[in-house]
């Protein structure tokens, strides 16, 4: 009888754990419906050629005409030559890692900056740190907002055709961080 009751309460201690651990594992696979996440990548202001939501965090800027701003055009390249080779081209996901455009959504600006610096295990799944990494941490606000762009649909699939010019102050804060 004790062995019947340890095995039930071991079955519940891990059915009250599985929502947390479907909800971390799930991040990239939930949908990003835009109207939950009204506000959080609209363009509050711009210095410099980098656009700022509300809370002063980096965000995408897309004209009508389909012009994306730099950090989002530098952003698909960083991504595609120090990510996509894991997370599949354009944030879509491969079956080695998961489909990063929603995560960033999902995540947001602080959560992911943090897994990309400090990496993170989840069961067998291994991300690892990218802090040490100059091409992807110089270039992190410019990943984060292509993927942002991408999860929210604002950009499709593929080479952003058209781009704002690299204004002075990115290409300074390029140069200082690069050296």
């Amino acid at each position: 009888m004790m062995r019947h009751a340890s095995r039930i309460l071991a079955a519940v201690a891990a059915s009250a754990l599985l929502p947390t651990v479907a909800a971390a594992q799930s991040w990239s696979d939930q949908p990003v419906k835009p109207a939950d996440h009204e506000g959080e990548f609209t363009v509050s202001y711009e210095d410099g050629g980098i656009y700022y939501n509300e809370e002063d965090i980096p965000t995408y800027n897309v004209a009508e005409d389909g012009t994306v701003d730099w950090l989002t055009f530098s952003g698909f390249r960083r991504y595609h030559s120090e990510c996509h080779v894991c997370h599949g081209p354009d944030g879509e996901g491969s079956s080695y890692a998961p489909k990063i455009k929603n995560s960033a959504v999902h995540m947001g600006y602080y959560d992911f900056y943090d897994v990309v610096v400090n990496g993170r295990q989840n069961g067998n799944s291994v991300m690892p740190h990218f802090g040490d990494n100059q091409n992807v941490m110089c270039y992190l606000n410019d990943i984060y907002v292509y993927l942002a762009a991408r999860g929210m649909d604002a950009v499709p699939r593929g080479r952003p055709p058209k781009k704002e010019a690299k204004s002075d102050l990115i290409r300074e804060q390029e140069d200082a961080c690069m050296g």
